[in-house]
């Protein structure tokens, strides 16, 4: 059902302000990308899930690569599982932590990349 807006001023054309309206993406869908978002807002957290675009690695590997203790990465990875860009797997006793396969998670590293002026390792995955 079209919804009608009243705008309380019209500064512009009618139809292209209900043109605009009914584009709007739903509450849940800006929800979504202003939680992965603000994730990637802390520098410590973009730097991890640019490095699990590229590779899997253990928390062990990941604070050793990023410079930072175990529980801080495990913090900051379950922020990331939290916004659904990062996905974990159990191997034995160790677990294994990658970005997740989402169109949310490619484009936001395509993104990354593009800003950062930086192209992808060869490492077989994108």
């Amino acid at each position: 059902m079209e919804q009608k807006i009243n705008l309380p001023h019209e500064h512009s054309d009618t139809l292209s302000q209900q043109h605009i309206f009914e584009a709007m993406p739903s509450e849940e869908a800006i929800q979504v990308v202003s939680h992965a978002l603000g994730q990637l807002g802390d520098p410590s957290r973009l730097r991890i899930f640019w490095l699990l675009c590229h590779t899997e690695e253990c928390v062990a590997d990941i604070a050793a690569y990023v410079k930072m203790s175990s529980p801080a990465v495990s913090h900051h990875l379950r922020l990331l599982k939290s916004a659904g860009l990062v996905v974990s797997r159990r191997d034995g006793k160790e677990m294994l932590y990658q970005a997740a396969d989402s169109r949310l998670a490619g484009e936001l590293h395509q993104i990354i990349e593009r800003i950062a002026e930086i192209s992808c390792p060869d490492s077989g995955m994108a």
